[in-house]
Formats: structure tokens, sequence, C-alpha cells
């Protein structure tokens, strides 16, 4: 065992949360949904520091085996998930919430295009990278929507 490993996993499975049956990583985005009250820059500090601190995780629990992407592993979601939640304007209320959630777990589930491509990657970085990418457009989507309809009430 490496040293840090336990440190680790708590980091990867956020504190438990990706041992929860069924769907963890809709739990592990469930998780980091709280943090929309905080405003947008809080959800992009968030999710910039899951991403390294799940890098650094996820590089110490793989080992020697850099193809696994274990389900338990829920600190890409959580990361991607806040990613989502940056697009949304403060005080943005429950719409907004399950908005950026349902866009989120859409986009980790379908893996269209680049999401996709990031999934077939190996190591740490590609664990993390097509929840990174799923939490960008999902964002992108988000802010898309505001500027069509600056009326809706996100």
């Amino acid at each position: 065992m490496s040293p840090g490993f336990g440190l680790a996993m708590a980091v990867a499975t956020m504190g438990g949360i990706g041992r929860l049956r069924p769907a963890p990583g809709s739990w592990g985005s469930a998780l980091v949904l709280p943090a929309m009250l905080l405003g947008p820059l809080a959800c992009l500090g968030l999710g910039l520091a899951l991403a390294l601190a799940g890098l650094w995780a996820i590089d110490r629990i793989l080992g020697e085996d850099r193809t696994a992407d274990p389900g338990w592993v829920v600190v890409d979601e959580g990361a991607g998930q806040a990613l989502a939640l940056a697009a949304l304007p403060a005080g943005a209320g429950l719409l907004g919430a399950a908005l950026a959630f349902l866009l989120f777990r859409l986009l980790d589930i379908l893996k269209p295009g680049p999401v996709g491509w990031a999934e077939r990657r190996h190591g740490a970085l590609g664990v993390m990278l097509d929840d990174v990418l799923a939490g960008a457009i999902a964002a992108l989507l988000l802010l898309a929507l505001r500027a069509a309809f600056p009326e809706m009430p996100l």
C-alpha cells in the first residue's frame, strides 16, 4: 500500500459516498449540489480543487492497473458537477440545480463526442477528464439557455 492510500481513498470516494448504491456517480454529483448556494466562483473553485485532488488520489489508488475506472471513485463526478453549477447565476433556485444535475448526469452517462473520447483515456487523467468535460459542456449548455431565455427562472 502506497503512502497516503487512506487519504487517497477518502478523496476518491468523497468521504465514502462512492460506496453508496445504487448509482454512486449520482450520489457523488448530488453531494456537491449545496455548493451552488456559495455562488458561481465558489463552484468553479470547488470543481478545480476536486479535479486536482482527484488526479492525485486516483493516481495513488490505481497503482499498476492504469486501465481501471472503479465505480466507487466519484471525485470525478463531484468535479464535473461543480463545474456545471458554476454556470448558474448567484442565487439560482431549485430549477437551476435540477437542470445542472440532469444535464451533467445525462452527458456523463451518454458520453457524447469528446466525453466519450476522454473516457477511453487511461490512468488518473482518463478517469477525471470525461467528467470534467461533461461538466464543462453542461455549463456551456446552461449558459446558452440563460442567454437564449434570460427570463427563465434559474
